[in-house]
This record gives C-alpha cells, sequence and structure tokens, in this order.
C-alpha cells in the first residue's frame, strides 16, 4: 500500500522524499491513520500537488495522495447541488456540469486543483470580493477525523468544525464528501472588458471602482517596471451574459467549444513552449516582454471569451512552470488592507528590483474578509508574485521575503498558506493572532489527539 517516492511541490523549488499512499476509500484512510498511530508516523494530505509551497510535502512521513478518490457522486440538475470525493478536480466537476448551464462557484486559475486541495486551502478567485471563497458555497461535507470519528458538517452542524477543516490545511481529517452549489449560467461565454492601468495606485484604484461593476476582475501587474510606470499593468473584468444575450448557448455551452487548444495557430505544440521560454527567463528579456505585452494591450478591449479561456490561464502552457529552470519558482502572495496596499507594494516591488529580483508575473485581486478559522481574506487586495529561484542566490531571495513579511505584518495584512513557501511561525503567529491558534489547538486535541496529520508546511508556520 505504501511507495517510497520523491514530491515536489508545483513551483519544483522544494520536495521531500516520503512513504505515498493512494487510498480508493474511507476505510483504507481510516487503515493508515491506524498504521501512522502505531508506527510513530506522521501523514500529509494531497490532492493534485498543486501547491507552490510545502503544503503536501512530508518529508520522512507518509503523504496520501488522494486522486483515487475521485468519483462524482451525485448531481443534482434542477438545484445544481454536486456532490464529489475530495479527489475529484475542477476540470471534471466544470465538464460535467456545463452542458446543462451551469458553473462552479468559485475556481482557481487552474482546473487541475482538486476539491479536497481547494477546501483546505479554502481558496478564492476573481470573484472573491462578492462571491467570497469557495468554503461559502459548501452546504455540507464528510470527513474523516485523524481520531477516527466520522462526521458530517454544514454551517450550521457541527460549525466550528466546518469553519476549521475549510481552511484548515489537512491538519484535522479527510474530506470524504463534498456538497457545493454551483451557480447557473446561461452562456458558455463571458463578456470581458480589458483596458491599461498606468501605475501602482491607478492599479489598485481601478480594482476597488470596477469591481462592484462586475462578476469577476484580475490585474496583470508588471513586476519588472520602475519609476512612474511602477505597479503598471492592464485589468480585465468580465460579467456573465444575462439569459437570451447568447443566440447559440447550446453550442457554447458544449465541451469542444470551452476546450483550451493544444497549438499555437494550429500547428506548433504547446506542450514545447516551456522549454523554449527558459532562455528567455531572464531580468533584462523579461522586461521586454512584459514592456512589449504593456503597450499592445494600452487599447480598451471588448470581446466574448469562454468560460475556461477566461478562468484558467495557467493551463494555457502545459508544465509551464518549468520555464523557470531547474531551481523552479517561488510564488510570493501577500493580501493587505486598502488603506495600506499601495504603499506597501510600491516599496515591495522597488526592493525587489533593487535587490536584483524583479517578479516576472504579478497578479492583483480584489477581496474581501471571511469567517473561516486559517482566513487570509481581507478588505482589500491580493498582489501574487512570481519570483525565478537562482542557482546561488537562493538564501538572499529568502531574506528578502522575510523583510517582505514583516512589511505584510505591520500593515494588517494576511497570507494564504496555498502559497508562500518562505513564511516563518513567528510571522504565522503575529498575523493569526493568540485567539486564532488556541482555536486551533482545542480543536487539534479533539480530532487530532495523536498528532497524525502533519506537513512540512505545518512544522514550518506552526512549529508542530
Amino acid at each position: 500500500m505504501l511507495s517510497f517516492a520523491y514530491l515536489e511541490n508545483f513551483g519544483h523549488s522544494l520536495g521531500a522524499t516520503c512513504f505515498l499512499a493512494r487510498p480508493e476509500n474511507t476505510e483504507q484512510i481510516a487503515e493508515l491513520f491506524r498504521l501512522a498511530r502505531k508506527k510513530g508516523l506522521k501523514i500529509a494530505l494531497r490532492g493534485a500537488g498543486r501547491s507552490y509551497n510545502d503544503a503536501a510535502l512530508n518529508g520522512g512521513g507518509i503523504v496520501l495522495d488522494l486522486s483515487r478518490m475521485n468519483r462524482i457522486l451525485e448531481w443534482d440538475p434542477e438545484r445544481g447541488l454536486l456532490r464529489a470525493e475530495p479527489g475529484v478536480t475542477l476540470q471534471q466537476v466544470w465538464q460535467h456540469i456545463l452542458p446543462q448551464g451551469w458553473w462552479p462557484p468559485v475556481v482557481s486559475g487552474t482546473m487541475f486543483t482538486t476539491l479536497g486541495g481547494c477546501l483546505a486551502a479554502n481558496i478564492h478567485g476573481k470573484n472573491n470580493y462578492h462571491a467570497g471563497t469557495i468554503g461559502e458555497h459548501v452546504t455540507e461535507f464528510k470527513a474523516l477525523l485523524a481520531s477516527g470519528a466520522e462526521v458530517t458538517c454544514t454551517p450550521k452542524k457541527n460549525a466550528d468544525l466546518f469553519y476549521a477543516l475549510i481552511s484548515g490545511l489537512g491538519l484535522f481529517g479527510v474530506f470524504t464528501s463534498i456538497t457545493l452549489q454551483m451557480k447557473r449560467v446561461h452562456s458558455g461565454l463571458l463578456e470581458v472588458h480589458a483596458w491599461p492601468v498606468p501605475n501602482l495606485e491607478k492599479h489598485l484604484a481601478s480594482l476597488l471602482e470596477n469591481a462592484p461593476q462586475y462578476d469577476y476582475i484580475v490585474g496583470w501587474l508588471d513586476g519588472t517596471a520602475s519609476g512612474k510606470g511602477l505597479g503598471r499593468g492592464q485589468i480585465h473584468a468580465a460579467r456573465h451574459l444575462p439569459p437570451g444575450a447568447d443566440p447559440h448557448p447550446e453550442r457554447t455551452l458544449r465541451l469542444d467549444y470551452q476546450q483550451l487548444p493544444a497549438t499555437i495557430l494550429g500547428i506548433f505544440p504547446k506542450s514545447l513552449m516551456p522549454w523554449l521560454m527558459r532562455p528567455f527567463m531572464h531580468n533584462w528579456s523579461v522586461a521586454l516582454i512584459n514592456t512589449g505585452k504593456y503597450i499592445l494591450g494600452l487599447r480598451r478591449q471588448r470581446y466574448l471569451q469562454s468560460h475556461a479561456a477566461f478562468h484558467f490561464l495557467l493551463d494555457y502552457i502545459p508544465s509551464w512552470e518549468r520555464a523557470y529552470g531547474q531551481k523552479g519558482l517561488i510564488q510570493y502572495q501577500s493580501f493587505l488592507p486598502k488603506e495600506t496596499a499601495a504603499e506597501v507594494w510600491r516599496e515591495m516591488l522597488r526592493l525587489s528590483q533593487k535587490h536584483g529580483f524583479p517578479s516576472y508575473l504579478g497578479v492583483t485581486k480584489r477581496h474581501r474578509p471571511d469567517g473561516f478559522l486559517f482566513s487570509h481574506g481581507v478588505d482589500g487586495f491580493s498582489l501574487a508574485l512570481d519570483f525565478k529561484v537562482p542557482a546561488r542566490r537562493r538564501s538572499e531571495l529568502h531574506a528578502l521575503l522575510q523583510v517582505f513579511d514583516r512589511m505584510v505584518v505591520e500593515a494588517g495584512g494576511r497570507f494564504y498558506f496555498a502559497k508562500n513557501s518562505e513564511t516563518s511561525a513567528e510571522i504565522a503567529r503575529a498575523f493569526w493572532g493568540e485567539e486564532t491558534l488556541q482555536r486551533f489547538r482545542a480543536l487539534k486535541q479533539r480530532c487530532d489527539p495523536y498528532s497524525i496529520l502533519e506537513s512540512d508546511l505545518a512544522r514550518r508556520i506552526l512549529g508542530q
């Protein structure tokens, strides 16, 4: 049942050797819990391995890969309720429901994340400012706790467990069945508006002012631009089409209409792109490419785009993260209140450029708070920055990101642990606060009295 394996995070910047298990049902998970307790081993949970940090790594312990628990158990197309196992991916979900006029309420930038992983991290999407996190659309879940107890949770039944297991980083138990409310759509298309923003202040102001007018909004930020153009970029905002606006919904809702093309111009395979991009992943060449992208986006645009094309930008180029080279990439994402975001990110962008670590890709979103245990929500914005890990300067990049951490916490910010791989326990304690950590410890003792569930991430930020 166990095999020896070396696993990496999605950015290929971290790895660990472990014992890998691939259970197919709840009974096998319970058996693994008993084995771990008997042998004094620790278990970390893994879905699709799409985390940019060490959430799904467990050096010297067991990693429980849930990808084989991937059945859609029930689908009610009248009410839009779907019940599925934790290894079901967002791709499986949307392809199952879209032909009947439904779409997942919250999606990540890739369709290959699993529902279990989405709930453990409590993912957000381009609609967080009004739809909240994915956890806010869960009507019920069943879970096997590390204690061996099986529980059913809703926002009202076992509510403390509901709001802890969702966002709980896989440290209390395993989701075995998840029920989600889907969103009704009347077309396979979105109406997209795109416009340029010349600097960071106007970038954030545009997100704030325009978010209420759209169903989704997201920004691209050029991390290589400096001076008056610091924080420049483009905003992409989208609305669902109302009933009757799409003359051919039966065509646009079909799966073949939504498929992302596997080639460029119908000829060149996209699978080769990461290897062709790698020689150009340097500060000067990325700055040139980003400048070209910004100039090409100076004209305001309005167009129709499929759901899959708008939402799953990270899937356009298969294995795109390989373009960053052998040492991989680190994605650093911070969440800041709208009152302090511009000042902190302005300094962050300047420091990254000054130290020779400009971000090659920046993504901004508008956010709102939520009531989950390990919440990353703020009334403000998020900025995700991709950094290439240098061959000889990893320690310098690590030190710089820790400086960023302190800046964020001092400005009332928060973090999201599907991403940051360098954050310390001291910083985690500072932004979560003692009350949250006391709740965590009490629930941990109740759900996992033998401390079976533990990951490299948990040891790093919680001192487990």
